[in-house]
């Protein structure tokens, strides 16, 4: 496993995460969105028509038709120990995984048109009600459309920013095992949160890399950084 990437508060892993999480320790969250099989040897995609052609001949021009990171969620065990490593937990498709009941599900409704899902799921385990945002994410119709979608399922930062801003300000530091092209660590450097991310393909690492950087050297002056140390028990006494 080769050293990691500092940048400001962010720490990159490039390798696999099941070799990189024993090493960790105890984090505050994570927050994830890993594979969960829409890869062509999925099927999931034979009954979307026209945009499924349309999408599968962007992803080859785009990535080569490389998806082994799409056909592997995963397992049971890197999933347990996730939730063992830290005290709150935010992954999406967790409507996939095996993960016990939730009183609180986030929900991204992408106020999309066509034959493709209305909504993504997060399941968490944070105690509160399930949570929505609209955040419009419609083919070319989509917020960030300035910003260049460098992973086939790369989430908007907004999105990224409004889960993370569900967990209690007191966890200071956010994991993302499958960093992809870093959109979680975006929303953590704009959050002024620590961020460790692990990403297994170099090509999606570099990006990852270039574009926390870019959002170290262009803080988001409209959202406040966490609060500090002495500021956290008000908090958490009033919430």
């Amino acid at each position: 496993m080769a050293d990691p990437v500092i940048i400001g508060d962010c720490t990159l892993y490039l390798g696999d995460c099941r070799e990189v999480l024993p090493t960790l320790g105890k984090v505050d969250a994570v927050v994830t969105d890993p594979p969960y099989g829409i890869g062509e040897s999925s099927k999931r995609a034979a009954t979307r028509g026209r945009s499924s052609a349309l999408v599968k001949r962007a992803y080859q021009r785009d990535y080569g038709g490389n998806d082994k990171w799409d056909h592997e969620p995963p397992s049971s065990d890197t999933i347990k120990f996730m939730r063992e490593m830290s005290a709150w937990q935010v992954f999406f498709g967790g409507n996939f995984f095996d993960l016990p009941p939730s009183s609180c599900w986030l929900v991204w409704d992408k106020l999309n048109s066509g034959d493709f899902a209305d909504c993504e799921l997060a399941w968490t385990n944070l105690p509160k009600a399930v949570r929505r945002i609209q955040y419009r994410w419609n083919g070319m119709i989509r917020e960030e459309r300035d910003i260049p979608r460098e992973h086939l399922t790369q989430k908007p930062i907004g999105v990224m920013t409004w889960a993370i801003g569900h967990i209690p300000p007191s966890s200071l530091t956010i994991l993302d095992p499958f960093m992809g092209s870093g959109t979680t660590g975006v929303a953590c450097v704009k959050l002024g949160r620590k961020f460790i991310g692990i990403e297994i393909e170099e090509r999606y690492f570099d990006i990852a890399c270039k574009r926390i950087e870019a959002a170290e050297a262009q803080p988001d002056l409209f959202i406040e950084a966490a609060p500090k140390q002495e500021q956290l028990a008000l908090f958490e006494v009033a919430a």
